[in-house]
């Protein structure tokens, strides 16, 4: 049975979990995550550009150096290799994977060996920053895992020569990743090494100062971090203390579709690091790592250098390093912990194919349109946030893949990538957020539906796709309508003479 603790042990039971992660993903051919699909339209923009004029004169595409490239970079060589859609799908299918993996590592070089409670964790492979389309950073989350559990055996071992020699440019490549999984590595691997050289005799303070030293392996991101800081205002940072936001994301750790069978879930998480902090069974190799993360989750503003949701993005990576920590044995926890995985893996494998059916039957639109067309594109969404949303607001994106079209669902944010759109004459109608709609009186950044019908400029698109909506217009011809969503052409007027 799964939920021996001996077959946790075992090398192909760890490869056999780490695979039944990726069963979510393998039927969906476009990942059902919702920045993702954006990000697609910029992966096809950055490799295409230079061959499609219908893309170069929309957009420019310069890379730079920031700490969030990780898809970016593996998209270059996957992109000629298997396209655009396939290159992405086998990217993100990766890494639930290699996150099941590197939890499983990290478990077995703290307690010698994976106790049956390592398998809550589990399902932290999909959380809710995964569902958000944060990709680089849930990249680099996947590789931190893996990278902690290398320090851990690294120092146990004693090969600290090695260790620092190795991480110098292991730490640069999570960086290039995404920064906030280099910043949960550094803390990880400072609490660890902490730990152990205190449980080595070393007084706590000149524990906690040869750590930090030791640690000095890490820093050198800091360098272009320092150097390469952008000014911009899209760069700030702000919301600080949003303790109502991070009640949110405490009961939305594994958010997907269903709000009870999620918020339970989450609620069961932090039930079973509770008990296991009260019964002692907390290894302080680990519980340290994942306090000095909670601190960071408490401090970090909702808001930073201009990316959204970076408190967010630190809590399912606590809480896995906390559920990591506990030493526990026991048929019914381990029953438990298996059943809790399963029962996760299978809600979210129903929801992605539920997503998959939807995507398809909006997908169908672009069928009618031209190849290198301009697109307004206008996702109607609902007032107020619901626990799930379709996850439409950047599927416009995959007429850029598949048609080379112009779509305003597009990021322009100079601290995270090099896009850029040049097309002419699209106003305020050129990158996101202008394709959300929101209802009148609804707070959400976005743009209004009969405003956006009667002011876009003609010149500048010659179609118009509205999901989950209809507009009416004397110059706007529908050419594909599944009942709730149409693409309409944009009829001009033909000079006479």
């Amino acid at each position: 049975m799964i939920v021996r603790g001996d077959l946790l042990d075992r090398r192909w039971m760890i490869a056999l979990l780490a695979f039944a992660a990726a069963i979510p993903l393998i039927w969906p051919p476009i990942p059902p995550l919702v920045d993702l699909l954006g990000h697609m339209g910029r992966y096809r923009i950055q490799t295409a550009i230079q061959d499609v004029p219908s893309l170069a004169a929309a957009y420019s595409f310069h890379w730079k150096l920031v700490g969030n490239l990780g898809v970016d970079l593996l998209m270059v060589p996957m992109a000629k290799l298997f396209g655009i859609e396939l290159g992405t799908k086998l990217i993100v299918l990766a890494i639930p994977p290699l996150t099941v993996a590197g939890m499983l590592w990290t478990a077995r070089e703290v307690h010698g060996r994976v106790p049956p409670t390592a398998l809550f964790a589990l399902p932290l492979a999909y959380p809710y920053p995964f569902h958000f389309g944060f990709i680089n950073f849930s990249l680099s989350v996947a590789f931190a895992f893996n990278l902690l559990a290398l320090w851990i055996r690294t120092g146990r071992t004693g090969r600290i020569g090695f260790r620092a020699a190795v991480f110098v440019p292991l730490s640069c490549l999570l960086w290039l990743t995404h920064m906030v999984g280099w910043g949960l590595l550094g803390l990880s691997a400072f609490g660890t090494e902490l730990v152990r050289r205190h449980r080595g005799g070393e007084p706590l303070f000149r524990a906690a100062m040869t750590a930090g030293i030791t640690c000095a392996a890490l820093a050198l991101p800091l360098l272009p971090m320092i150097l390469l800081r952008s000014h911009s205002p899209e760069a700030a940072t702000f919301d600080w203390f949003n303790l109502e936001a991070k009640s949110v994301w405490m009961s939305s750790l594994l958010r997907d579709r269903w709000q009870m069978l999620d918020v339970l879930s989450a609620w069961a998480i932090f039930l079973v690091i509770g008990i296991a902090a009260i019964r002692r069974r907390l290894d302080p190799l680990l519980a340290v790592p994942a306090l000095l993360c909670l601190a960071a989750f408490v401090l970090m503003p909702r808001v930073a250098n201009g990316s959204a949701y970076a408190d967010m993005r630190l809590l399912p990576f606590t809480c896995a390093v906390a559920l990591l920590a506990i030493r526990s044995e026991g048929r019914w926890i381990a029953i438990a912990a298996a059943a809790f995985f399963l029962g996760r893996l299978a809600a979210t494998t129903a929801s992605f194919l539920l997503y998959d059916q939807s995507f398809r039957g909006e997908l169908h639109a672009l069928d009618r349109l031209p190849r290198g067309a301009s697109v307004l594109s206008l996702v109607v969404r609902p007032c107020g946030s619901g626990w799930s949303t379709e996850r439409l607001d950047h599927l416009p994106a995959l007429a850029i893949v598949r048609r080379d079209a112009f779509s305003n669902d597009q990021w322009v944010v100079d601290s995270a990538q090099g896009l850029r759109v040049i097309k002419p004459n699209v106003g305020r109608y050129g990158a996101d957020p202008s394709q959300l709609i929101y209802p009148n009186g609804c707070r959400g950044e976005g743009s209004d539906l009969s405003r956006s019908v009667q002011e876009f400029d003609r010149a500048a698109f010659d179609h118009v796709w509205v999901l989950n909506g209809r507009v009416s217009a004397p110059d706007l011809q529908p050419v594909w309508s599944n009942g709730h969503s149409t693409l309409y052409q944009v009829i001009r007027e033909r000079k006479s003479g």
